[in-house]
């Protein structure tokens, strides 16, 4: 199972955060669009993730629901049958809702810097310190306070949830 360090919080001037990160990375920023269908589960999250050019992602993952750096337990497949590992899902367990969002992709070095258009929410900012097999949650909280500062955003919002929990919470249809 992979881990990371993950932490979640709203941007409200995304066009400063990204030209600020654009400044930091040491690779050329990713655009991607995601759609994520979340599958009802007894424990934990699990979704599909579609990206427009046919290719997928299956994850599933624990995190708790914690407004500070958390750790995130997950297990990730990739896939080229969306659809029909689609309807086999939504016949096995049942849609739960559906995230779309934009995302721009940055690297710090083992730090994924998550910048987020969801819809029906807004702007976001998604930090995941990727944690090597010998590595503590420790040193990944601090790499994440290290990037969260070096972004001019130690002081934001943070978000305790998945987007589709939030979608859930603000009363909005999930797309």
């Amino acid at each position: 199972m992979a881990r990371n360090v993950e932490i979640k919080a709203r941007v409200g001037d995304f066009e400063a955060l990204r030209r600020t990160a654009e400044r930091l990375t040491d690779r050329p920023v990713e655009e991607l669009h995601q759609v994520d269908t979340f599958f009802n589960v007894p424990r934990g999250r699990f979704k599909l993730r579609e990206f427009p050019d046919g290719r997928g992602e299956l994850i599933a993952y624990h995190r708790p629901d914690e407004s500070g750096p958390a750790l995130s337990d997950y297990h990730l497949l990739r896939t080229e049958q969306c659809e029909g590992i689609k309807s086999f899902l939504t016949e096995l367990l049942g849609v739960r809702g559906v995230v779309s969002k934009r995302r721009l992709l940055y690297h710090i070095g083992s730090t994924r810097i998550h910048l987020d258009q969801v819809d029906g929410l807004g702007s976001f900012l998604e930090l995941e310190v990727v944690l090597d097999e010998g590595d503590g949650v420790d040193q990944g909280v601090l790499e994440a306070g290290s990037v969260l500062e070096q972004l001019g955003m130690a002081d934001a919002e943070r978000i305790s949830c998945a987007y589709i929990d939030l979608l859930a919470k603000e009363g909005s249809e999930p797309a």
